[in-house]
C-alpha cells in the first residue's frame, strides 16, 4: 500500500511540473474549440430568441420558455456529466455531449412549431451542458501547476471569442438567411469537432485516482517530451483541507453569480435595446459590438489570476461588475449604452474567466472534480433557467432600471462570500 502511495504521489509530482508538450497542445486545442462552440450557442440563443419574437415564430412569454428550456437542459447536462466524468472517465464524459447536441441542433433547424423548437432546444443544451463542466477540467488537470491559471485563462478567453463570433454570425445569418440557418451551421460544427475529438487520451489524474499508474505513466510519458519546471516552486495540498461541501457551496456561489449576471444581460441586450427604439438589426449589431468586450475581459483574467492571485482577481470584479450595472441602468443615449455597455460585458468575462475557468475546478480533488464542478455549474444553470422569467417579471413590473440593480446586488453578495469564505488556489497541486 506505501509502494502505491509512493507511486501515486511520484506520478502526480511529475505531472504538476511537465512543461506544456504536443500532447497538451492537443488536449488544450480541441478542449477550446469544444468552448468555442459551446459560448456562441449560447449568445445564438439570444438572437435567435429575438428573430422568433420578431417574425411571430413564438410570443415573448414562449420565447422565454425558447431561453429556459435551453438553459434546463444545460443544468441536466451539467449534472448528468458529473457523474459520467468522476466514475466512467474524463473520455466518455468529454464525446457523448457534442454527438447529442450536434443531432439535436440539426433536427432544431426544421422546426415546424415553437413548442418542437422548445423541445429540441431543451434536448441540445443537455449535449452542450457537458462542455463547460468538462472543458475546464480537462485543462485543470492536464495544465503544469506552474501556468495552470494562464492555461484556464486562455481556454476562457477563446471561449469567449464566441461571444462576439455568436453575435456576429447569428446576425449576418438571421438577416440573410432566418434564424433556422443557425441551428444548421452549429449543428454540423459540432459534429465535425466530435469527430476530431475521437482519439483523445484520458486525464492521468483520473487514472491515478482509479488505481490506473500503468496506463497513467504511459500518458505521463508523453507530457513530459519538454521537460519538467522548477519542482521547488510547486506547492502541494494547500486546498486539502477544503471539504468537499465548503467547496461546492464557494464553487456553486461564484458561478452562479457570474452565470446569472452575464445571462442576465447578454441574453436579453437585443431585447431591451427593441424597447428603446432600435430595429433587431440595430439591436444585433449594437449586442456584437457589446460582445466584443467579452475576450479582453477574460484576457484580462488570464494574466491576473497568476500575477495577484485568484480571490484578488475575482473580488474585486464582482465589485465592478456592480458599479458598472448600475451606471448602465441610467444610461440614455446611444453611445453611452454602447460603451457602458462595452465596459460592463468586459467586466463580466473577466469574472467568468477567473470563476469558472480557473477557480472552481482547483476547489476539488480529482476523484470529485466533475462532480463537485457539475453541481456548482448545474445549480447556476437551474438559476438561470429561471431568469427568463424573473426577467421578464421585474422588467414589466418595475422598469429596466430594476434589471440592473438585481444584477448589481448578485455581484455585491458574490464578492462577500468569497472574500469571507474563499480559499486560494495560485499554484496549488490538485491532488
Amino acid at each position: 500500500m506505501i509502494n502505491m502511495i509512493d507511486s501515486q504521489n511520484n506520478l502526480g509530482e511529475r505531472m504538476d511540473s511537465a512543461k506544456e508538450s504536443p500532447l497538451f497542445f492537443k488536449v488544450f486545442s480541441l478542449v477550446g474549440v469544444g468552448l468555442l462552440l459551446d459560448s456562441s450557442d449560447v449568445y445564438m440563443a439570444s438572437n435567435v430568441n429575438s428573430s422568433i419574437v420578431a417574425t411571430h415564430f413564438a410570443s415573448l412569454t414562449q420565447g422565454s420558455m425558447f431561453l429556459s428550456a435551453g438553459f434546463f437542459g444545460l443544468f441536466i447536462g451539467s449534472i448528468i456529466t458529473g457523474f459520467i466524468g468522476d466514475y466512467f472517465g474524463r473520455r466518455s464524459a468529454f464525446q457523448w455531449n457534442l454527438l447529442i447536441f450536434g443531432f439535436a441542433t440539426l433536427i432544431a433547424a426544421f422546426s415546424p412549431n415553437i413548442y418542437f423548437l422548445i423541445f429540441m432546444r431543451f434536448v441540445a443544451a443537455i449535449g452542450l451542458g457537458a462542455e463547460v463542466v468538462t472543458g475546464f477540467a480537462m485543462v485543470s488537470e492536464f495544465a503544469p501547476v506552474k501556468n495552470r491559471g494562464k492555461w484556464s485563462g486562455f481556454a476562457s478567453v477563446i471561449a469567449n471569442l464566441g461571444a462576439p463570433f455568436g453575435f456576429f454570425l447569428s446576425t449576418i445569418l438571421i438577416s440573410r438567411f432566418g434564424w433556422r440557418s443557425m441551428f444548421i451551421v452549429l449543428g454540423v460544427f459540432a459534429l465535425i469537432v466530435w469527430f476530431m475529438r475521437r482519439n483523445l487520451p484520458e486525464s492521468p489524474r483520473w487514472l491515478i485516482s482509479h488505481h490506473d499508474d500503468k496506463e497513467a505513466n504511459v500518458i505521463i510519458n508523453q507530457l513530459e517530451k519538454n521537460g519538467h519546471y522548477d519542482k521547488n516552486q510547486m506547492k502541494r495540498n494547500d486546498n486539502g483541507h477544503i471539504s468537499r461541501f465548503k467547496g461546492t457551496i464557494i464553487a456553486t456561489v461564484g458561478v452562479s453569480a457570474t452565470l446569472l449576471c452575464q445571462y442576465m444581460f447578454t441574453s436579453w441586450v437585443p431585447t431591451l435595446l427593441l424597447s428603446r427604439g432600435l430595429n433587431i438589426v440595430h439591436s444585433m449589431w449594437f449586442s456584437t459590438i457589446m460582445m466584443t468586450g467579452a475576450p479582453l475581459g477574460a484576457l484580462m483574467g488570464v494574466i491576473l489570476v497568476d500575477v495577484i492571485g485568484r480571490k484578488k482577481t475575482i473580488v474585486p470584479s464582482f465589485v465592478l461588475i456592480a458599479i458598472a450595472g448600475i451606471m448602465y441602468a441610467f444610461e440614455t443615449t446611444s453611445t453611452g449604452i454602447l460603451i457602458n455597455g462595452f465596459v460592463l460585458t468586459m467586466l463580466m468575462y473577466l469574472s467568468m474567466a477567473s470563476n469558472i475557468s480557473v477557480y472552481a475546478p482547483e476547489l476539488f480533488t480529482t476523484d470529485f472534480r466533475f462532480r463537485g464542478n457539475g453541481y456548482a455549474n448545474g445549480v447556476a444553470k437551474l438559476l438561470t433557467t429561471l431568469s427568463p422569467y424573473f426577467v421578464l417579471w421585474i422588467i414589466k413590473a418595475h422598469g429596466v432600471t430594476s434589471l440592473f440593480i438585481a444584477i448589481s446586488a448578485i455581484a455585491i453578495f458574490a464578492s462577500l462570500f468569497i472574500a469571507i469564505f474563499g480559499p486560494e488556489t495560485k499554484k496549488t497541486s490538485i491532488q
